[in-house]
């Protein structure tokens, strides 16, 4: 799995010219799930990211994390960030994991993300055209890949 988090001062997701999500402070979590992703992966990836000291504390330097700013979340699939650019101009979405795939892992990601936070986590709609906006915050934006642990 590879992860794009924004820390927001606010975000939200429409669809069809309808907001579905809104969140102010928090986190926007861009995912993009491959075949091989597992359970494992996604505990990792939930943990990892709940607890990410990314927030200010009271002297301004980031030392807290989600759970501890008590921020919101919101969730997007994003196929694109399994995109390859190694070979030509036209990015390979090979790795990519298939919808009948991807979907049951996406949700299990959700749910194990409001599992470690403790609260509901706003999502987008799987394989729909979302326009998403954000106000990064920082900014700060962080890329995280499972599958390097970095």
């Amino acid at each position: 799995m590879r992860a794009v988090i924004q820390r927001v001062s606010e975000a939200s997701v429409t669809v069809e010219g309808e907001v579905i999500s809104t969140i102010n402070q928090g986190l926007l979590i861009l995912v993009g799930i491959e075949e091989e992703d597992s359970q494992e992966d996604i505990n990792w990836l939930s943990g990892k990211i709940s607890r990410l000291r990314i927030f200010a504390d009271e002297d301004g330097v980031m030392n807290k994390s989600l759970i501890d700013s008590d921020g919101d979340a919101i969730v997007v699939s994003q196929f694109t960030l399994q995109a390859s650019t190694k070979k030509g101009n036209r990015p390979s979405y090979i790795k990519a994991a298939k919808p009948e795939i991807a979907i049951s892992l996406y949700e299990n990601f959700v749910k194990q993300l409001e599992f470690d936070l403790e609260k509901k986590v706003e999502t987008g709609v799987f394989g729909a055209d979302m326009k998403v906006a954000l106000l990064n915050d920082g900014p700060v934006t962080i890329i995280i890949d499972t599958k390097n642990k970095e």
